[in-house]
């Protein structure tokens, strides 16, 4: 597993749209799973769960990416990857999560 955790201020649809269009175009095998968008009271949370497939590691590789904001406060993303290993029991590389992260890190 990897992860990255960053704080963010701006437009919350446009750093999800942005978010979204980037990690999509990044690979073919690119796809947007699942979603979910929560609103109370001011707040907003907005989960996405991506797969492409890593060619390094032969497998598929998922990445959930959370962003949450408290009215015009910053927007917090945390992003979490897994899959990318191809071990029974513990994992042997984590290539695969990384290169994943990567394109998030470059879109952001």
């Amino acid at each position: 597993m990897a992860k990255l955790e960053k704080t963010l201020r701006g437009n919350f649809s446009q750093i999800l749209r942005d978010i979204e269009n980037g990690i999509l175009n990044s690979s073919i095998s690119a796809s947007l799973e699942e979603k979910s968008d929560f609103f109370n009271n001011g707040a907003r949370c907005s989960v996405r769960v991506f797969e492409r497939y890593s060619y390094f590691g032969g497998n598929r590789v998922s990445m959930n990416v959370t962003l949450f904001q408290s009215g015009d406060g910053p927007i917090y993303l945390s992003a979490v990857t897994s899959g990318g290993s191809q071990a029974i029991f513990f994992k042997v590389n984590t290539f695969g999560e990384e290169a994943f992260l990567d394109k998030l890190r470059e879109i952001l």
